[in-house]
């Protein structure tokens, strides 16, 4: 199959988040089981021409009002060297820090033209290779443009044969403009309505995306059930329900290469589901380095999380009853917490390691300290509100660390609750987003550490032999394709 992924962002090129993860991952996977996959993205201000092959010719993209012209730039996945990546380069649009936007402007003003000419380029792109792919896979609102023109537009002009694939995921972030944008998005007024981007007056890239698709994926099971209730929709559910029968959640794999705690070359200890000695030289390790009291014997619970509302941090960080607060002050417990985002969290969390001695944050984000407090603590805290996929409870079981999370998306699809009667489980869930739920479930998971050390050891070595590889979600993802082909252009 002949597969073309756009997307605004491709590890190691671009990062915001877990999407470029997942492209470069399952690309990576298709390839190695023979399909023909491309990659198209912008080429942002930081990634470096010099180390880029430039295709010869300008190529001409209809974004916008009037024609604009762009360079093509090309390199291989590294690691994959038979998975091309294509850089649209267009200065205007991205020669500048940040993929959407930056700390002062948090959503670039120009972002439908900017992901316009991405879109528009990524067909262009294709002729300009003679190569015409099967499927396009588009990614979040950002590239919600490329079904809407598979549908509208470019079927009609040499794509008789292309089916279009859009992968959900986040919800919460649909790219909403004003009206007057639209006519940046090179395409006829008529499909403000017609392609479904029309949304209280303005446009919704998402809402397009969803509406034009001939199939839609989410990054989980759960998740595709949650984006059509009222909660989970973020507006959209009830077109969400309309299009329920093309609708797929297919779990996301985790780089079991890069995450295992006996090749882990970020640690200073290596382990093994059979030899767990490392695992505890690791959490000295981690209590030394954040400032806490070097004990084997206190639970230690970390936290590597985005400070933001999608996180659960008001019902964690903000001083209210149930609260960390409250679970360090009633507890004999630990917490190592690393993350960034919203002020209001930061300056909580520096006024809270000031007042507690079980409690040490990093404000910032370190790779090598996010891999350490993944196999240095006993227990990792992810309460989110909503939570797609997610990839760090995943880390925690593969380095037998117990997850506390909260039954929803990804998390309630990977983590097996604990079963006190039977010492089943892989960690400990809560449905309801409270402080209250969250000091609970804490004082729970803490309750069995101190009481159940044999059904600990059971639940850390049960986590530590899951599978989370990227081969089973290909295989999903190629089902998904077959599909589209099925209902877009007839094929099967």
């Amino acid at each position: 199959m002949k597969i073309l992924m756009v997307s605004a962002e491709v590890v190691p090129f671009a990062k915001t988040g877990g999407l470029a993860d997942m492209v470069s991952a399952l690309s990576i996977q298709l390839t190695k089981m023979g399909h023909d996959v491309r990659i198209v993205m912008p080429r942002y201000y930081r990634i470096d021409r010099k180390k880029l092959e430039l295709l010869p010719g300008p190529m001409a993209i209809a974004a916008g009002q009037i024609e604009t012209w762009s360079a093509v730039y090309k390199t291989t996945m590294p690691g994959c060297d038979n998975l091309p990546v294509y850089f649209i380069d267009h200065e205007e649009c991205f020669g500048r820090d940040g993929v959407y936007g930056t700390k002062s402007e948090t959503d670039f003003h120009d972002n439908p033209y900017r992901f316009a000419v991405l879109c528009h380029g990524a067909f262009q792109l294709c002729r300009k290779l003679g190569w015409y792919p099967d499927i396009v896979h588009a990614h979040d609102w950002s590239t919600c443009l490329a079904p809407v023109l598979v549908k509208n537009v470019c079927r009609y002009c040499g794509f008789e044969h292309t089916a279009s694939v859009l992968t959900i995921h986040n919800q919460g972030y649909q790219g909403q403009y004003a009206k007057e944008q639209f006519p940046a998005l090179g395409i006829d007024w008529g499909m403000y309505y017609g392609a479904g981007f029309e949304h209280h007056g303005g446009i919704n890239f998402l809402q397009a995306g969803v509406s034009c698709a001939d199939m839609i994926t989410t990054v989980s099971p759960t998740y595709a059930h949650e984006i059509q209730t009222m909660e989970g929709g973020f507006g959209m559910d009830g077109l969400l329900r309309i299009r329920s029968e093309v609708i797929r959640g297919i779990l996301n794999g985790a780089d079991v290469e890069q995450w295992n705690p006996s090749l882990d070359k970020r640690l200073p200890f290596n382990y093994s589901a059979s030899d767990m000695s490392g695992k505890a030289k690791c959490k000295a390790e981690l209590q030394k380095r954040m400032g806490l009291e070097v004990n084997p014997d206190i639970p230690l619970i970390g936290i590597v999380t985005r400070l933001v509302d999608q996180k659960g941090i008001a019902e964690v960080f903000a001083p209210t009853y149930g609260s960390i607060y409250q679970i360090c002050t009633d507890m004999k417990v630990q917490f190592a917490v690393l993350g960034s985002g919203e002020r209001w969290c930061e300056n909580e969390i520096n006024e809270l390691q000031g007042k507690l001695p079980n409690l040490r944050a990093y404000i910032g984000y370190d790779e090598n300290l996010s891999h350490l407090i993944e196999a240095g603590s006993d227990f990792f805290l992810m309460p989110s509100r909503y939570e797609p996929c997610g990839l760090n409870q995943i880390y925690s079981m593969l380095y037998g660390t117990l997850p506390i999370v909260r039954r929803t998306g990804g998390l309630a699809d990977t983590v097996e609750n604990y079963n006190e009667n039977t010492g089943d489980g892989t960690g400990f869930l809560f449905d309801q987003l409270t402080p209250r739920a969250v000091y609970d479930t804490v004082g729970w998971a803490v309750w069995a550490y101190y009481n159940r050390k044999d059904d600990i050891k059971k639940m850390q070595k049960k986590g530590m032999a899951k599978t989370f590889g990227w081969d089973k979600a290909a295989e999903g993802y190629l089902d998904v394709y077959r599909e589209a082909l099925a209902r877009g252009c007839g094929i099967r």
